[in-house]
């Protein structure tokens, strides 16, 4: 059996700690401009680009990887149904809070640092938006292709009066090759950072645990991490069993107030990233 030369480069990069999230995750700084080379993820249905959906409603946990989009069984999604067939006006609200939203991550080569490799920049879905109709931009058409792409300048400025700055993104005039030659474009495309274990969604149980914890209002028993959104507070529920597991049934539970809010998903996941 031949070796598979890029099988073993991410190998040693696992081994060396390289591909910890940490190294491979890329953020544009406020009040900075970057010039960068966006790469297509390999294997990936024909899309260049990832979307995974998230719960980040959730009590105090960061963003939670939905199950239910890799075809595993999701509490979650079950919870979602209930509520929805509750069919009251505070069951669907919180539905509705519950609802996953979409995180895309693209590969990035930052010009100026090349040294650094391919990483792996993470973005919402209005900038999903705003790359996939530059590509379908006859002037443009596949920007990441590393023979005929466009590299892309990527501005953050932050406005008076807002807590995140707000992320544009415009393509160069000419194409450019993504590296000097043949046998550099391919280095670069074998090292694109394997993400699989970066989405990696909790168990079952683990999942119906932070559940019913929130849902209890109890949320010791959660991760806290960098991510903090405290708009969504616990309601008045009493829980009980249902189809093998703990859920919950909002009678007239009443609303909990918010104390501080965030403006969009990328607002959400700022802090987290």
């Amino acid at each position: 059996m031949a070796i598979d030369l890029s099988a073993i480069r991410k190998k040693l990069n696992q081994l060396s700690g390289n591909t910890s999230k940490k190294n491979i995750m890329w953020k544009p700084e406020d009040g900075q401009e970057y010039q960068v080379r966006l790469l297509a993820f390999p294997n990936n249905d024909g899309q260049p680009f990832k979307e995974v959906m998230f719960y980040y409603n959730i009590g105090n946990n960061a963003g939670l990887v939905a199950p239910n989009q890799f075809g595993k069984p999701d509490p979650v999604q079950e919870l979602i149904s209930k509520l929805r067939s509750e069919n009251s006006k505070e069951s669907t609200e919180l539905a509705k809070k519950l609802y996953p939203k979409m995180r895309c991550y693209a590969p990035v080569l930052v010009r100026g640092e090349e040294d650094k490799g391919v990483r792996i920049w993470a973005f919402g879905k209005t900038l999903y938006q705003s790359l996939l109709n530059i590509m379908l931009d006859e002037d443009y058409g596949d920007i990441t292709d590393p023979e005929t792409g466009f590299d892309l300048k990527i501005s953050c400025t932050k406005s008076p009066g807002k807590q995140f700055a707000d992320t544009t993104v415009r393509p160069r005039n000419k194409s450019t090759k993504l590296a000097d030659n043949t046998a550099q474009m391919q280095k670069l495309i074998d090292t694109i950072p394997d993400t699989s274990d970066m989405f990696e969604p909790k168990t079952y149980k683990e999942l119906e645990s932070i559940i019913n914890a929130w849902l209890s209002g109890d949320e010791t028993g959660t991760t806290r991490n960098d991510f903090d959104d405290d708009s969504i507070k616990p309601l008045d529920m009493s829980p009980k069993k249902t189809n093998g597991w703990e859920s919950s049934t909002p009678p007239q539970a009443k609303q909990a107030t918010t104390s501080k809010t965030k403006t969009s998903l990328d607002d959400a996941f700022a802090d987290l990233e």
